[in-house]
């Protein structure tokens, strides 16, 4: 239902029902797939990968490669309402790479922007601690009238993420290399979700004039209608593979190789 939720409140940002709009939330066990994931002939095999792991498959906004939220990560969703959205893209995914980089230093952690070799949905915008370990990836959706930039701040949850991330890496035929993912608390030991997410309020508060929303319930019941589009059956049979309209919008995060 996450993705969902990013996917209607980016709709009713571009389309003026609402202004820029910043949603942070702790993420269910997640194994988020992009489009290209879905077309590879293991996809199938890593969708069991991730449900014998205990975590959903589904299909996400941006583009990239598969990425995983658990329950001790912070998931963040920025909207904005965009005249071009396409001309602005690079400097979205800058502005959010140093906003999470100062967060998680105010935090402890020796954050830098900048992929690490082989690392997971690789990303010239990815946050890392100590040029080791990813901390953050980002992917970002462009559509008429507004931009989506999404992405996971991974806290804890070390093992189960590397975990699955090797099964399921491996069931796609990735480069991937296991030492690569990081967690906060392991760069700032005492540091937690709460703290995390506190953080990034700070670094956001300080552009923007914060104020606390709710969704609505046109939004949910719109959030309802997409849902499907990103679900991804037993037989790992994806609804919205059928939608030609979606895969021209993603917009994925240039891989660094």
């Amino acid at each position: 239902m996450d993705t969902a939720v990013s996917r209607a409140l980016l709709g009713e940002v571009a389309g003026g029902l609402r202004g820029e709009s910043l949603r942070l939330y702790r993420p269910d066990d997640t194994l988020a797939f992009s489009i290209s994931d879905c077309r590879r002939a293991g996809f199938p095999r890593a969708c069991q990968a991730a449900r014998r792991h205990g975590f959903e498959p589904v299909v996400r906004l941006a583009g990239g490669r598969a990425a995983v939220f658990t329950r001790q990560s912070v998931a963040f969703a920025w909207s904005t309402p965009e005249e071009d959205a396409r001309r602005g893209i690079e400097a979205r995914f800058d502005r959010l790479a140093r906003l999470v980089m100062a967060a998680l230093r105010r935090v402890g952690v020796d954050a830098r922007i900048g992929p690490v070799p082989d690392e997971y949905c690789p990303g010239a915008h990815s946050v890392n601690a100590g040029g080791r370990a990813k901390l953050m990836g980002v992917g970002q959706r462009v559509i008429a009238g507004g931009a989506h930039v999404g992405g996971v701040v991974t806290v804890g949850a070390r093992e189960r993420t590397r975990e699955v991330l090797t099964s399921v890496y491996e069931a796609l035929d990735y480069p991937f290399a296991v030492e690569t993912v990081g967690v906060v608390e392991d760069e700032a030991p005492g540091v937690g979700v709460e703290d995390v997410g506190a953080a990034l309020l700070e670094e956001w508060g300080a552009i923007r004039q914060l104020t606390p929303g709710t969704f609505g319930r046109a939004l949910l019941e719109r959030a309802r209608e997409f849902l499907p589009h990103h679900e991804v059956g037993a037989d790992a049979q994806w609804v919205g593979a059928s939608n030609a309209r979606l895969t021209r919008k993603i917009v994925s995060e240039p891989e660094k190789r």
